[in-house]
């Protein structure tokens, strides 16, 4: 191996130095390799000795490491999360953002670590909320499902007495009752936020696929009445007031024009859902 300077001088510069340079085996000159590959070593581990109540703690932690990170680690042998901890070094708390070398902690600190119930409070309410909000979008969910059930069954109802020109009054009440008991359902969900909105939705659907139900009902009573047991002729009003059954082929249309009917002719007097 061998080393060589460059001493002369160019137009006035300051001279320059060459590396040092090595011979090959096949005699070729090359700069020298770099014995340390690795110019920024990793940070010391130190060892810590924190109190918590009347137990003490020996960790090995890196001395660049923040105080969360020490935090993190004395979540399992102490059994409080992260957000519940307060590390005192020197009388005084120190922020999880903060690290542990410019707060001049170093091999063989002591630190304290004692509860934080404020903290502790506060996250147990917010998993508290998150559970709520969990349990009541479940249940709106499944509410959902069961009142577009009920939905179809209304729609198949008013398809039935197009055809047959005849719908029981048991069937009628039988689909009120069950509606009812949803709008019940939905009124015992307490919820906040965006599950509250979704809630009213459901409530009018409810509400409307009822009201369709009851003017269902009132063309029965009109046009049969006595035993609700019976079946009765399933009839509708047209512009000149005269009754008449619906034919086969005007089902659909019918169906829809009292769906439409039931959003503005209200039977029912509802109390307000918030």
């Amino acid at each position: 191996m061998v080393s060589t300077q460059n001493n002369s001088s160019i137009d006035g510069n300051q001279r320059q130095s060459v590396p040092e340079l090595e011979v090959r085996p096949g005699g070729m000159f090359v700069q020298i390799r770099d014995l340390n590959p690795n110019p920024n070593p990793s940070p010391p581990t130190i060892k810590l000795k924190v109190k918590f109540g009347s137990s003490y703690h020996h960790l090995h932690i890196s001395s660049h490491a923040s105080f969360g990170e020490l935090k993190k680690m004395l979540a399992e042998p102490t059994g409080l999360h992260p957000e519940e901890q307060k590390l005192i070094y020197k009388n005084k708390v120190r922020d999880s953002k903060s690290y542990l070398d410019v707060a001049g902690v170093r091999n063989g600190s002591k630190l304290v670590l004692v509860e934080d119930t404020l903290s502790k409070e506060r996250r147990c309410l917010e998993m508290l909320k998150d559970a709520n909000f969990q349990n009541s979008s479940k249940l709106l969910k499944q509410l959902r499902l069961e009142v577009k059930k009920l939905s179809q069954e209304v729609e198949s109802l008013h398809i039935k007495g197009c055809k047959e020109g005849r719908v029981s009054e048991t069937e009628v009440e039988n689909l009120t009752e069950m509606l009812m008991r949803k709008l019940i359902a939905l009124d015992e969900i307490q919820v906040v936020g965006d599950p509250r909105l979704q809630r009213r939705e459901q409530v009018r659907e409810v509400q409307r696929q009822i009201e369709s139900l009851d003017m269902m009902k009132l063309q029965l009573c009109s046009n049969g009445g006595g035993d609700s047991h019976n079946a009765h002729a399933f009839t509708s009003t047209n512009a000149k007031g005269n009754q008449r059954l619906h034919p086969k082929q005007h089902c659909t249309s019918i169906v829809k024009e009292a769906l439409r009917n039931s959003e503005s002719v209200v039977t029912t007097k509802w109390e307000t859902f918030d």
